[in-house]
């Protein structure tokens, strides 16, 4: 009992500071979102291992619902297609195969939103960095520090902390609001 009291605490704690240091980033994030989407772009994101998750679950919070019935948002996971990912990785290398991704898909005026708990995985990075050089705007998501990635990234939300499944957490946590707020900005409050 001790460990899972133990546990919770800590998550609260993480998500406390979070929302200390990071609310006006969580929310400059959901503006650029929906900015984006306004626009007719699309959200473009992807991560590794619980990162890569984290990605597919926001995509389909956009694409189908979070709260309210309405219509789908674009929003793109590049973690889901096994056969794009093993194929880039087989022929090219793991560090691209977030990068091969984007250059097939990603379009002026799409935002793109990378997923690390540590920021400095390389397929990540060097997906951010070639975004930002193509002029799309970058979204980061990261731990304490915001590693490699944060020199690529618009807005980067560094979760404070080191604890990798903390991070995680607080991502999700933050990623949910986001998609609260798209809902009320797009579609108007309330139910």
């Amino acid at each position: 009992m001790k460990k899972v009291k133990e546990g919770l605490e800590e998550s609260a704690e993480v998500k406390r500071r979070l929302s200390d240091c990071c609310a006006e980033t969580i929310l400059m994030i959901a503006e650029a979102v929906s900015e984006t989407l306004r626009g007719g772009g699309k959200v473009i994101l992807f991560g590794n291992g619980g990162s890569a998750a984290d990605a597919q679950h926001i995509a389909a919070e956009l694409m189908g619902k979070y709260l309210k019935d309405r219509s789908p948002l674009p929003a793109i996971s590049l973690t889901v297609n096994t056969s794009s990912l093993t194929a880039i990785a087989n022929d090219y290398s793991y560090d691209e195969v977030f990068l091969r991704q984007l250059k097939g898909i990603a379009k002026e005026g799409d935002l793109v939103w990378g997923i690390s708990t540590s920021g400095n995985s390389p397929n990540v990075v060097e997906a951010l960095k070639w975004a930002r050089e193509k002029g799309l705007k970058t979204v980061g998501f990261t731990g304490e520090g915001g590693g490699g990635m944060k020199e690529y990234c618009d807005i980067l939300l560094a979760v404070p902390s080191r604890s990798t499944p903390r991070i995680q957490e607080a991502h999700i946590t933050a990623g949910h609001i986001i998609c609260e707020l798209i809902e009320e900005d797009i579609f108007g409050g309330g139910d």
